[in-house]
């Protein structure tokens, strides 16, 4: 028995396919539309920006004020490394600073109390677009005129500062924002609201830039996650590599190295335990590892606040707080914007409850009211006077009605 098939029929030469159908042309391009509109629609952690530009800000400006007294030393015109020899190796690498323009100690103080201004203005978040960019210089210069003497920390630092010019860090928690909100509350419309309002050609320019502005940002914090992961990862591996770590010795030696011995009494303590030891060197080695696989899971924040304490114990064990709080900061890249709006209504509910106490009402004795008499009490086992206590208003406050 022969099986009667059904024929096909054929589209005509003129006939459009559909472009519904599922397939690798539409299915990319669904991907597409969808990466330009996370990158165009909505700049996200808006708030995390914020947090790496106080951070950053405040730890370059402890830095510089730490070492203030030292400053001729490490960067003036004094130092062993002298302005002509930084000019020469600038020839050789493409670096610039701004401090070998002059040999004069007149203008490395100027530049030195400027960068001293610049950071606070940058923690602070006053004109952050152009003061990002001038931070970074900042940064830049004072990095490359004493490159030597510079470790882990300092890099980082030069590379979140070049990577927050392309980010949005100051619509929260800033100056600028500050602003802006006072001018929403005032009606007064801003420069970019009044030109859109005046024709279509400034309407269309004020939206490319905001498509612009946003995508900047979240390519500048895709970055900023990208170059944590890449570090942590890679110092994992590395350590991996080594045979004191695979042994569980690493930090035993780590210890006992007098340059990162700033408490020679609590690395001794610590040394007695050699067990304790071992494993925190694993552990430390599994978290770094881990850490970029963690991220599309809740798993990222027990490794967030595990790294957290590892950065508390470098900064106390080792004598490294400059290199332990730009990590610490760039982990708070990772913490969603609610978490950061919950964490400022926390403290607003904390400051408005120190700086408002609760009125406390005071207390006193009024005179002996004799009680009526009970009939429904047999004769004689009347309870007598009692001792009223009511609390007394405080002076303009309505006093309670008492049911």
């Amino acid at each position: 028995m022969a099986t009667e098939r059904t024929a096909t029929p054929v589209p005509a030469t003129g006939d459009v396919p559909r472009t519904d159908d599922a397939g690798p042309v539409p299915a990319a391009r669904i991907s597409l539309d969808a990466v330009i509109t996370l990158l165009t629609h909505r700049p996200i952690s808006l708030y995390a920006a914020s947090v790496l530009r106080i951070g950053y800000g405040l730890c370059y400006l402890v830095f510089l004020l730490r070492e203030f007294p030292h400053r001729d030393e490490i960067w003036g015109p004094d130092s062993p490394w002298t302005p002509a020899l930084a000019t020469r190796l600038f020839d050789q690498t493409g670096w610039f600073s701004f401090l070998t323009l002059s040999d004069s100690m007149v203008y490395f103080d100027l530049c030195y109390l400027a960068a001293l201004a610049v950071c606070a203005l940058f923690l602070l978040g006053w004109r952050t677009r152009a003061m990002s960019v001038v931070f970074a210089l900042v940064v830049a210069s004072f990095h490359a005129r004493a490159i030597f003497m510079t470790d882990g920390g300092d890099n980082l630092i030069l590379l979140m500062a070049l990577y927050l010019t392309a980010t949005a860090c100051g619509r929260r928690w800033s100056l600028d924002a500050r602003r802006i909100a006072r001018r929403a509350r005032t009606g007064r419309p801003g420069r970019w609201a009044l030109w859109r309002a005046t024709s279509d050609l400034w309407s269309q320019f004020g939206m490319a830039r905001e498509c612009l502005v946003t995508a900047l940002h979240n390519c500048g914090m895709f970055v900023i996650a990208a170059q944590v992961c890449l570090l942590y990862g890679s110092a994992g591996l590395y350590k991996v590599q080594g045979a004191s770590w695979q042994a569980g010795t690493a930090l035993h030696y780590v210890v006992n190295l007098d340059l990162f011995r700033p408490w020679p009494a609590l690395s001794a303590l610590l040394d007695s335990y050699p067990l304790l030891l071992t494993a925190v060197g694993y552990l430390t080695v599994l978290i770094q590892v881990a850490f970029p696989f963690s991220l599309f899971s809740r798993l990222k924040y027990v490794l967030l606040v595990m790294l957290l304490g590892m950065h508390l114990s470098i900064a106390v064990l080792m004598g490294l707080p400059l290199f332990s709080a730009a990590m610490i900061v760039a982990d708070a890249a990772f913490l969603p914007d609610r978490f950061y709006r919950a964490a400022a209504r926390a403290a607003a509910r904390a400051l408005t409850g120190l700086r408002t106490p609760e009125p406390m009402t005071s207390f006193r004795r009024i005179p002996a009211v004799p009680r009526q008499p009970d009939n429904s009490r047999p004769l004689g086992q009347d309870a007598g006077p009692v001792l009223a206590t009511e609390p007394v208003p405080e002076p303009g406050r309505p006093a309670r009605a008492e049911p």
